[in-house]
Formats: C-alpha cells, structure tokens, sequence
C-alpha cells in the first residue's frame, strides 16, 4: 500500500454497520434514512429506468434536465446565479466531488485547511492528492469556529480551505460573522475555498444556510459541493454537484472523469424534479427533522449523557464522562452487546484525539418509534 494511504484502513462506519447487523443493533451510527424518499421522485426514477432512455451512459456533465435544476436552485435559495452548461457538474455523490477538487486542485505539498472533525473522506482525499492536512479544531461545548486559530493556521504554503457547514459530526452551523471572517480571510490571502453544503436544508431553530460563495470574492474563488442524498433521503443513489467558475469546475471534471466518469443515469432526471419541489417539501423537511432532534436529544439527556444539541444535519453528539466513560471509541464498542445500539465515537474524526476522546455522536435521520426504541434500549442496557 501507498505510504499516503497507512493508517486508513476500514471506515469506522463500515465497521460499526456491520457490528449492527451482527448483533440486531438499532444503527445510529451511519447517517441513512430509514424511510424512502418523496413518491414522487422515486416514480420519476422508475418511469427513466423503464423509458428506456436514461439506462445507459450520461453526459459526462450529468444531463442537462438536471444541471438546469441545480443551477434553478441555486437561484432560488441563495442567489446565485451559475450557468448549468459550464458551472454546474454532477458527481457520484458529495464525497466524490470532494475528491475530485482536492485531486484537482492540490498539488503535492500544498497545506489544506479543514475543521475537525471532520469527515472521515476529507482525510482520505487530501491524502491522496499529496496534501499537508492542517486541523482547525471546533471545540466542546459550542464547537464554534476560532477565527484567530484559523487566521494564524495559514501560511505561504496554505492552498485552500475545506469548510463543511452545517457541520458533519457536530451540527454547527457557521454563523454569517464566521463565514464573512473566512470569506475576508480567503480573499485577502488567495486561497481557494471548497464547501461541503450537503445538509444544507437541515438546518434549525430557524437559522439560514448561507453558501460562502454568497460573499464578496468568493463567487471566483469557491467550490461549492452539495448533493441529494441528505435533502430527499436517498443516500444511496449518490447524486451530488459542484457549482464554481467555469475554470474550477473544469479542473474538477478533469479529476472526476476518470474516477466514475458517470454515475446515477436514470436518478438523474428524478432529483432534476425533485429539486423544484415547493418549498412546503423543503419546510416540511426542516420541522421533521428538528422534531426527530429534539426527540433523540430529550431521550440522550434523560439517561444523563450530556447533550450538544445541533444546529444542523442530522447527528446529536453527547459527552459519555457523565456515565462514568472516559473513552468514546470503547463505549462504541461495547453498546451493541450490552444495548443493541450502534453509535459512532468522534474520536475517529480528529488529529487531536483527546479532543475528541469523550465525545460520540448518534444519527437521528429514523423513525420516531426506532428512537423511542433505541432510548429505551439504552436506559435498560446502562443501568
């Protein structure tokens, strides 16, 4: 093996799903829905498998219904406006666009600045472009962003900015202060900026999503990555997009063409009418999921974990110490057997291990009565 790859190995998220099945654990771990997506986009799919007409090869751009959709919706949501023919590229997925930028657009050496923790694929991708990862780390409780540490982070070698908001594994949301702060800060040093937006329409409590790219000099300079998997709870057909300037977008086909090429042929045409849902689909969403939250939350606290309770996604992150725990990754470990839950240990998302030592996250993107369940599991599991 490489020497870039050492040390990645098997993802704690195939290891924990497949502990889950070996012991009928509820799996709150892996961050899938366990309904379908909206009826009627899964109707547009079979109609595109059974037309015959989207079954093989599409546009290695992604067709054209569905790059006019992305570019729709990003006028329509933020105000952006990108041409679906030479700024819009659809991916295998959000993780393969971040894969194809960082392979596009690091060149061997180059520092990548990224908040942790983060998603286990950004290690991996910066990895194999020849990166230089540089951890800014979100911090318990509020894990808000240190914009000094950020500001002194970057040096001559720093290259570009990896931002995921809302955050993946701890449901920050940047606020427009922070982001105004990274958006000066990529300015003022030239620095490229790739966003990770894909929950971007699970956010609460009433807080917007404000893409980076809405900034003053960062429509040239970002890469905005999101897909459809988390909005229409269809993680498996990996359908994601990169919208930027004509330039970046190329480089990144460029990388992406010889990863998948293609993917999703007959789901493309289906998330192109998913995205001009009305907003009472996007609504709907939103008040769903802050529920499901506020559900799991309330059920985690009651057990006397302590709770970050999340601006976004779809993920809960608990302290375990007040249990009598000082170690995530053992805790993980150990619920299966005793509880029949599987949750995810942050620690896996992070350089600084201590950091992230005490700290497991749970996926709440289930049903209400999987929830109850999984609470009631654990309170007789942990006495």
């Amino acid at each position: 093996m490489a020497a870039r790859l050492q040390g990645l190995g098997t993802t704690i998220f195939a290891e924990m799903s497949a502990l889950a099945l070996r012991t009928s654990s509820i799996n709150l771990g892996q961050g899938f829905p366990d309904t379908d997506g909206p009826a009627p986009m899964l109707e547009a799919a079979v109609d595109a498998i059974r037309s015959g007409e989207h079954n093989q090869y599409p546009p290695g751009i992604g067709i054209a219904p569905l790059r006019h959709a992305v570019s729709e919706h990003q006028r329509r949501f933020y105000g952006l406006d990108f041409d679906p023919d030479t700024e819009v590229l659809v991916t295998a997925g959000a993780t393969e666009a971040i894969a194809a930028a960082l392979l596009a657009l690091v060149e061997p050496g180059d520092e990548v600045i990224a908040l942790e923790p983060y998603y286990d694929s950004y290690v991996a991708c910066i990895a194999m472009a020849g990166g230089v990862r540089v951890p800014i780390t979100l911090q318990a409780p509020d894990f808000r962003l240190d914009l000094d540490a950020l500001r002194a982070a970057v040096t001559p070698r720093t290259k570009l900015l990896l931002i995921n908001t809302p955050h993946n594994p701890t449901g920050t949301v940047l606020t427009p202060e922070e982001l105004r702060a990274i958006a000066e800060l990529a300015c003022e040093r030239d620095l490229l900026v790739v966003t990770d937006e894909v929950y971007e329409h699970l956010i609460y409590d009433d807080a917007p999503h404000i893409p980076l790219a809405t900034f003053p000099g960062m429509r040239e300079r970002t890469v905005t990555i999101s897909g459809a998997g988390k909005t229409f709870a269809v993680t498996g057909w990996k359908i994601g997009w990169v919208c930027s300037t004509p330039e970046l977008v190329t480089a990144v086909r460029t990388a992406k063409q010889f990863l998948t090429y293609v993917s999703g042929g007959p789901f493309q045409p289906a998330v192109a009418q998913a995205l001009r849902f009305e907003d009472t689909y996007y609504d709907e969403l939103r008040t769903s999921m802050q529920r499901k939250r506020d559900l799991l939350s309330s059920g985690l606290a009651s057990l006397g974990l302590k709770v970050f309770v999340p601006g976004g996604t779809y993920f809960v992150t608990t302290d375990v110490r007040p249990l009598g725990y000082d170690d995530g990754v053992e805790f993980c470990r150990m619920l299966p057997e005793r509880c029949g839950v599987v949750a995810i240990p942050h620690e896996v998302f992070y350089d600084d291990k201590a950091a992230g030592r005490p700290l497991v996250r749970w996926a709440f993107c289930k049903r209400d009565d999987v929830l109850t369940a999984a609470v009631d599991r654990l309170r007789n599991g942990l006495k």
